[in-house]
C-alpha cells in the first residue's frame, strides 16, 4: 500500500527573495531523506509562501524495501586458524554482522580470497523511518539566518508550527520546542487555523482560508489579474519576470489594483519613475500602446477586494512622496555642472586604504588609454573612451543618487547628456556598472566595455596590492564578480591579447610598483584569480573539468583563444580517436619534460625515415598552428599522430650516442611546445 506524506514547516514572514530556493531545497532533502532510507514514492510537489515551506510526497511506500547486501570480511589466511577453525577475527566480524560462521563463504578479489557474507535487513514501516523527518526540516541551511528566544538554533525565521501528516496519521516529531501535529494556518488577517484530516486536504483547506499554497499558481492568478486590467483600461503593463516572482513571494492571497500619480511627475526621468515604484515599492509601471509611461502603477495586494479602494489610496499617497523627493532632488541636480561633481569626489572615500574616488578615476582613465593602445581604438572612439574616464563617476555626489542609489550610472547618463556630453560618453558612464552578476547584461558599446573594463581592473588591482584578496567565501568588495565581468566583456568582443600581460603592464605603467618582490607576489596572485575566474566560466559551458585544467595549464594565454581550445577539446572528447590521439602526443610530452624554447636541431644526425618525416611535420604543424583556428589546430594536432606512432616504433629516443640522444629529445622538444601552446594533454583523463 502507499500513502500521501504532508510535511509544513510554519514560519514568520520568510524574505521574499529566498522562498522559491527554501522550497526547492525542501523537496529536494526530502526527496533525499526518503531515497536514504529505501522509502519509495511516486512524486513530490513543493508549496510556499512568505509563511509556510512545504512539501507533499504522493504513492510513499507503507514500508521500507528490505537491504540484501554483500559484506566482506578478513581474508581467509587471516580468518582460519592452522587448524582450521575459524579465527577470533572470523567470529567477531560475523558477530557484528548479526550472523552466525556457517553464513560464511569464501571469494577471490584481485587474487585473494576473503571472506564474504550475505546480509538481509527486514525494512521498517515507513511510520518509523518518518519520525525522524525532524532531520528534513533542521538540515535546511539558507543565506541568511537567526536565532529567536532562548534557542541557539539558526534558521531563515523562527519556526511556529509544523504540521506532518502520513494520510490521516500525524507523524510525530519535534523540533526545538515545536511539536509536529495536523494543523495548519491559514491568511494572517483573512483566515484562522484549520485542522487537516488528511495530507490531502492541505491545499484545499489552505485555499479556503485564503491562502493559495502553490507559488506557481499565485503568479498565474497575478498574471491573469494583469491581463484583466490591461483589456479593461488598453494599458500595457511590461512583463518583468524578477519583481513577479518577487511580489508572488510576497503574498498569500493576490489581488491586483492600480493606483494613480499626478502627471507633474512625468516630467522625470522614466528611470526615475520606474525605480520609484518597482524597487521601493514593488509596483508595475503602466504604458499605453505605444510604449509612453503612463501616470499608473500596479500593486499587488496580500489579500481579497475588500476595501481596496483605501488600499489604493494609501498606496498612492506613499508614492507621491517618493516621486516628489525624486522631483525635487531632480530640480536641484540642475544647479550642479559636472565640473563641480568631479571636483567634489575629491573628498569622497573610495577606501580608506587606497584613496578618493578621483584618484580612482585617475587610475581608471590611465587603464583606458592604456587598453586603447592594446585595442588600437580610432582616434575619435579615443577622445571619447577618455572623456567618459575623467567624470564617470560624478552622479554619484547628486542628490538623486544620494537618495536613489541604484541610480548610480544612469543618472550619470540623464545629466550627462542634459549638460551636452556625447551620447557615446553618456552611454558609457552608464554601462560601466555591467555587468552587476555574473549572468548579467553586458555593455553595448564598445567605449562603455572598455570603461567598463577599465575600472573592474582598478578595484581589482588596488585591493590587491592592498594585500585585500578575496579567501574562501569572503569577497567583500565582489572582486570576484568583477573579474567575471572583466572576462566576460573579452570574450563578448572577442578581443585579442594576454590578460595576464595586461595585469603585468599596468602593474608597472600604471601602479608603478617598482619592487621586484612585490611585483612578483602580486602579479601571481592576480594571474591565479583570473584563472581561477576562467575556469569557472568554461565550466558554465559544461567543459569537463580535466579538459579545463589541460587548457589552462598551456602556453596559450589569450583568454577567447583558451575557451575556444576548450570547446574544440570538448566536442572531440567522444569521438573514438581523441583517446589515442591525446596518448600519442602525451608520450612526446612526458618524454621531452617542459622545454622553455625551440631548439635548432641537427638534420645530418637524423637517422631514420621515420625521425626525418617528423622532423618535416613539425615544421608543417609549426605553419598550421599559426593561422589561429582552434578546430584546424586540433585537426593539424592529429594529423601528425601517424607520424609520431611510427617515429616510436622505429626510434629509441634514449640511445647510448649523446648527440642522437640530444637531437632527438629537441625533436621532441620542438613538437612539445607546438602541443603545449594548444593544451596540457598530460592532465587529460583518457579512459
Amino acid at each position: 500500500m502507499s500513502q500521501t506524506v504532508l510535511l509544513e514547516i510554519g514560519l514568520e514572514e520568510m524574505p521574499a527573495k529566498y522562498v522559491r530556493s527554501s522550497s526547492i531545497q525542501l523537496k529536494e532533502k526530502m526527496a533525499a531523506f526518503l531515497e536514504e532510507n529505501r522509502v519509495s514514492f511516486d512524486a513530490i510537489e513543493m508549496y510556499a509562501t512568505p509563511r509556510r515551506l512545504a512539501v507533499i510526497a504522493s504513492g510513499v511506500s507503507d514500508k521500507q524495501a528490505d537491504l540484501a547486501e554483500v559484506v566482506k570480511g578478513p581474508a581467509k589466511k587471516i580468518a582460519l586458524q592452522a587448524d582450521g577453525t575459524w579465527s577470533k577475527a572470523a567470529l567477531g566480524f560475523v558477530r557484528g554482522q548479526g550472523l552466525t560462521p556457517e553464513d560464511i563463504y569464501f571469494d577471490e578479489l584481485k587474487g585473494v580470497e576473503y571472506v564474504f557474507v550475505k546480509k538481509e535487513t527486514s525494512g521498517k514501516a515507513s511510520s518509523e523511518v518518518l519520525k525522524e523527518l525532524n532531520t528534513v526540516v533542521e538540515s535546511l541551511t539558507f543565506p541568511v539566518s537567526m536565532h529567536w528566544g532562548n534557542h541557539h538554533f539558526k534558521y531563515i525565521r523562527p519556526i511556529h508550527w509544523i504540521a506532518a501528516l502520513a494520510d490521516d496519521e500525524i507523524i510525530p516529531f519535534q523540533v526545538l520546542d515545536v511539536v509536529s501535529g495536523r494543523t495548519t494556518r491559514g491568511h494572517r488577517f483573512l483566515g484562522e487555523e484549520v485542522t487537516l484530516a488528511h495530507a490531502s486536504d492541505y491545499v484545499d483547506k489552505l485555499a479556503g482560508q485564503h491562502v493559495i499554497a502553490d507559488q506557481d499558481k499565485r503568479k498565474n492568478m497575478i498574471r491573469a489579474q494583469f491581463q484583466q486590467i490591461e483589456a479593461e483600461n488598453g494599458w500595457i503593463i511590461p512583463n518583468d519576470e524578477t519583481l513577479l516572482e518577487e511580489v508572488t513571494s510576497l503574498v498569500e492571497y493576490p489581488t491586483a489594483f492600480f493606483g494613480e500619480y499626478d502627471s507633474k511627475y512625468l516630467t522625470l526621468p522614466a528611470d526615475v519613475l520606474i525605480t520609484s515604484m518597482k524597487d521601493h515599492q514593488r509596483y508595475f509601471e503602466v504604458k499605453d500602446k505605444t510604449g509612453k509611461l503612463l501616470p499608473y502603477f500596479i500593486s499587488v495586494r496580500n489579500g481579497n477586494g475588500l476595501f481596496i479602494d483605501n488600499v489604493k489610496k494609501g498606496n498612492e499617497k506613499v508614492l507621491t512622496a517618493r516621486l516628489e523627493d525624486g522631483l525635487f532632488f531632480f530640480n536641484e541636480d540642475q544647479r550642479i555642472t559636472i565640473a563641480q561633481s568631479v571636483e567634489k569626489l575629491k573628498k569622497v572615500t573610495f577606501h580608506s586604504k587606497i584613496g578618493s574616488i578621483h584618484d580612482k578615476m585617475d587610475n581608471t582613465a590611465k587603464i583606458a588609454a592604456h587598453l586603447s593602445d592594446v585595442l588600437d581604438l580610432e582616434e575619435d572612439d579615443k577622445t571619447q573612451l577618455l572623456r567618459a574616464a575623467a567624470v564617470y563617476k560624478f552622479d554619484l555626489v547628486t542628490n538623486m543618487v544620494s537618495e536613489f542609489t541604484e541610480l548610480q550610472g544612469i543618472m550619470g547618463e540623464v545629466y550627462a547628456l542634459q549638460q551636452g556630453e556625447t551620447a557615446a560618453v553618456a552611454t558609457a558612464i552608464r554601462e560601466h556598472y555591467l555587468p552587476v552578476s555574473s549572468e548579467g547584461e553586458l555593455p553595448e558599446t564598445q567605449i562603455g566595455a572598455v570603461l567598463a573594463m577599465a575600472d573592474k581592473l582598478d578595484s581589482i588591482i588596488s585591493f590587491f596590492l592592498q594585500g585585500m584578496v578575496p579567501t574562501g567565501s569572503n569577497d567583500p568588495y565582489a572582486l570576484r564578480r568583477q573579474m567575471i565581468g572583466v572576462i566576460q566583456i573579452i570574450e563578448k568582443y572577442q578581443w585579442a591579447f594576454s590578460l595576464e600581460e595586461l595585469l603585468s603592464a599596468l602593474l608597472t605603467e600604471v601602479y608603478a610598483v617598482e619592487d621586484a618582490e612585490a611585483f612578483d607576489k602580486t602579479m601571481n596572485e592576480l594571474a591565479v584569480f583570473a584563472n581561477a575566474r576562467i575556469q569557472q566560466k568554461l565550466q558554465t559551458y559544461g567543459i569537463r573539468y580535466d579538459i579545463v585544467e589541460a587548457v589552462l595549464q598551456s602556453g596559450e594565454k589569450d583568454v577567447n583563444t583558451l575557451f575556444t581550445n576548450a570547446k574544440v577539446l570538448q566536442a572531440h572528447s567522444e569521438e573514438e580517436s581523441f583517446k589515442a590521439i591525446m596518448e600519442a602526443l602525451a608520450r612526446v610530452v612526458n618524454i621531452s619534460g617542459n622545454p622553455d624554447e625551440s631548439i635548432p636541431v641537427q638534420k645530418d644526425l637524423l637517422e631514420t625515415a621515420s625521425e626525418k618525416n617528423l622532423y618535416v611535420q613539425i615544421n608543417h604543424l609549426d605553419l598550421a598552428l599559426s593561422h589561429g583556428d582552434p578546430e584546424a589546430d586540433y585537426a593539424a594536432l592529429a594529423a601528425i599522430v601517424p607520424y609520431i606512432e611510427a617515429y616510436f616504433d622505429e626510434n629509441m629516443v634514449m640511445v647510448e650516442d649523446i648527440a642522437i640522444r640530444s637531437n632527438r629529445l629537441n625533436t621532441l622538444g620542438n613538437l612539445t611546445l607546438s602541443i603545449l601552446q594548444f593544451a596540457d594533454v598530460r592532465k587529460l583523463i583518457l579512459k
